[in-house]
């Protein structure tokens, strides 16, 4: 299995001190690929306090890149890690990091069953990884944990759990890299070169909001009361793991269904309303 690209994404972080301390964090465990969403200060990567924080390791934070929104921040990512204390009670899996790495480069997610061959699934494994941590002091947004393909709960004293964020990023950063060398990866190993198969999470979401506009003009969903249908969709395709060329096909059918609903009998008059479907 080629080495997965590894990414950690800092969701609207508040100090830059933290930002410093991360990209330390990062580095001891080689790695160096850290985006910022939408952090309180546009300068951060540039301010003393986060300078003073990464004590070394100012090559990670002069590498660091700083992007208005979620999206741009996990392109070319295949495999989304939120990072979540308090369970949700709807979205991804939880598991703790170390479990979830040993089921994502040994055995693969969806073939739990037993089914598959070992050396397909690991054949099979993550592209791109991204591992996403939310501001501190509200933590991940549901609408992004329900993004993700697994949510990872480090394993804490039930009493106090609270991480401060570069801890967190330490703990991930350490399990990822040992989850890596147990399959002969070693620190000095390159990224790999080749163009994602899979389609990266943008273009999952772009697909999506495609078919969500397309319902709407079938009559199946009502914008007024969406409910969990939309969430259901993006857990649906994170199970799939589609590629580029899937997306293409899938938003091609979202195309037709538009035509069709633009073709029917009454389709342009006023007093047309959407229905939602049992």
């Amino acid at each position: 299995m080629a080495v997965p690209r590894t990414r950690f994404v800092l969701i609207e972080t508040s100090h830059a001190g933290n930002v410093g301390a991360v990209a330390r964090a990062m580095k001891v465990m080689g790695f160096d690929d850290l985006v910022l969403v939408n952090p309180r200060w546009p300068d951060v990567l540039k301010r003393p306090e986060a300078i003073d924080r990464a004590s070394g390791a100012t090559d990670v934070l002069a590498r660091a890149r700083s992007v208005a929104t979620l999206d741009e921040a996990l392109d070319g990512m295949t495999h989304l890690c939120a990072t979540a204390m308090t369970p949700r009670d709807f979205g991804p899996p939880t598991r703790s990091p170390r479990a979830h790495f040993d089921l994502l480069l040994k055995k693969e997610l969806l073939a739990q069953d037993g089914q598959a061959r070992e050396a397909d699934l690991i054949q099979n494994g993550p592209e791109g990884i991204a591992f996403l941590f939310g501001s501190e002091r509200y933590g991940m947004k549901n609408d992004d944990v329900y993004r993700c393909h697994v949510s990872l709960s480090i394993p804490t004293n039930p009493d106090y759990g609270s991480l401060n964020i570069a801890a967190a990023v330490q703990l991930i950063a350490y399990d990822w890299r040992l989850a890596l060398g147990a399959r002969g990866h070693g620190e000095d190993v390159l990224p790999a070169e080749a163009e994602p198969r899979r389609a990266d999470a943008p273009q999952v979401a772009g697909m999506l909001a495609h078919w969500r506009q397309a319902l709407v003009d079938i009559g199946f969903l009502d914008p007024a009361a969406p409910k969990k249908l939309m969430p259901r969709l993006q857990q649906l395709f994170n199970r799939a793991q589609p590629t580029t060329e899937e997306i293409h096909i899938l938003r091609g059918i979202a195309k037709a269904m538009q035509g069709a609903a633009a073709r029917r009998p009454g389709a342009d008059a006023p007093d047309a309303a959407v229905q939602q479907k049992p």
